[in-house]
């Protein structure tokens, strides 16, 4: 019995050769992709995305016709038509958080009236709760180091409380996502003292407050004196509007909207959407950023000679730093290519934080990363356009400086993620009454089938 469970977690000799048989015979011609005219990635060679769909709920701008022509310019990023720096100054300029104001324009495609704002926010109040023995009965049995497997599940066992949970009309679906909206900051907060609680730490499950915000209540659960600044719940509520959506094309949210075009649940389409976002291209990369930089401040002597920081960016380009991958982790993005707008708001309050945390030297390090990576990249590569500090840059940083444990990065870009995820579930159902299946090209020539005495 013990040599089968290990065989269930170990790669066996068989396993390897079965593994290199599949490598062997999967592989297909890099210049296949373009004599077919394929668009890897959805992309075409220019970076350009393949138009999938329509959606009024976000848009994100990188570039303007001069003389007919496209030209890059700074980022922008539109929520309902409004510009993401605008939302923020205006909810800065009234002093509330903006978590749930940007939520309700996002949902309801409007800006909510004073009363409308208080309105939803008991809306969400009401709905921070779990089934009865929820946290014991799911949450604290089999816990994963990874947070959002951890959610996934727990997501998943959802469906099981909810009497309707197959019904895909628009009041219940948008029951189900202002349920997911609410539950989300428990689930991942317990999820994560579940976790530790097995391996040694104290446990304390905190209930959320009705007075205080969504991000305030996420910095309350996650600490056991319940204490946080102004400050950081601030940047923290910040963090969560930043991320919270991002055109129609992003992966997960592209996921959200294939999912939901197969006419499945919502537990299904939210835990298909997290699966998407927990990889290191998408969700993920802020930790990659982060652990860059951990390397990087043991490699790096004088975090103030350029030169040295010049040298070691140099070998991350080699595959001689860090993981290997030849990547700067945090530079580059998709669709800008002059500024990221969410990167360029997040860095105005980054250089504060750091102040109160005492970490001006850390920040220091990462604004002159952010300055010669693009010269650095552009030395050794050949890009088609610009390369930027992207949100996952700071995001890193500002989590690292509240004290924020890394295995809850990804959660946080995903419970805010989430309510981008649910206004595109929503858009869907009501326009598209059509399954997303795009075509692939097959290669392999037909042949006649051989016995297995003659194989």
């Amino acid at each position: 019995m013990a040599s089968v469970q290990r065989a269930l977690f170990e790669n066996t000799p068989e396993i390897q050769r079965l593994a290199a048989l599949c490598e062997k015979n999967n592989a297909i011609e890099k210049e296949l992709y373009t004599k077919y005219e394929v668009k890897r990635g959805l992309r075409d060679l220019n970076g350009k995305g393949v138009l999938a769909g329509l959606t009024n709920i976000s848009d994100v701008c990188a570039k303007k016709i001069v003389n007919g022509e496209e030209v890059p310019c700074a980022g922008n990023l539109y929520y309902r038509g409004y510009n993401i720096k605008d939302l923020v100054e205006g909810f800065l300029r009234e002093e509330h958080y903006g978590f749930e104001e940007i939520a309700y324009l996002l949902l309801f495609g409007e800006l909510p009236s004073a009363s409308e704002l208080a309105g939803f926010h008991e809306t969400l109040v009401e709905r921070r709760t779990l089934p009865p023995n929820f946290v014991r009965d799911v949450i604290m049995k089999a816990p994963s180091r990874d947070m959002m497997n951890s959610l996934s599940r727990s997501i998943l066992n959802l469906y099981s409380y909810d009497s309707k949970a197959d019904d895909t009309s628009i009041p219940n679906v948008l029951r189900q996502c202002l349920n997911l909206i609410s539950q989300f900051p428990m689930l991942m907060v317990y999820g994560y003292h579940a976790y530790n609680y097995r391996h040694g730490d104290d446990l304390f499950i905190y209930a959320p407050l009705p007075e205080l915000s969504t991000a305030e209540n996420i910095l309350m659960m996650l600490r056991e004196d319940r204490k946080y600044t102004k400050l950081e719940a601030k940047i923290l509520d910040m963090a969560l509007v930043l991320h919270m959506d991002h055109g129609g094309g992003n992966n997960s949210t592209f996921t959200t909207h294939v999912v939901t075009s197969s006419g499945t649940d919502t537990y299904s389409t939210i835990a298909a959407a997290m699966a998407s976002l927990k990889g290191p291209k998408h969700g993920g990369a802020n930790i990659k950023v982060t652990q860059m930089f951990d390397d990087m401040k043991e490699k790096v002597k004088d975090w103030e000679d350029k030169d040295e920081v010049r040298q070691y960016l140099y070998d991350l380009l080699d595959k001689k730093a860090f993981d290997q991958k030849g990547l700067i982790y945090g530079m580059g993005h998709a669709i800008y290519s002059v500024s990221d707008p969410r990167a360029d708001i997040f860095k105005k309050f980054v250089k504060q934080l750091a102040k109160e945390k005492g970490c001006e030297k850390e920040y220091q390090l990462y604004e002159t990363v952010e300055h010669l990576a693009p010269e650095v990249i552009g030395e050794k590569r050949k890009i088609y356009k610009g390369v930027n500090a992207n949100v996952d840059f700071y995001s890193g940083l500002v989590y690292s400086m509240l004290n924020l444990p890394k295995e809850l990065y990804t959660p946080i870009f995903a419970a805010a993620r989430i309510v981008g995820w649910s206004a595109h579930r929503l858009e869907e159902l009501k326009n598209v009454d059509k399954i997303i299946r795009p075509a692939y090209k097959p290669l392999a020539p037909h042949r006649e089938y051989v016995k297995i005495e003659d194989r």
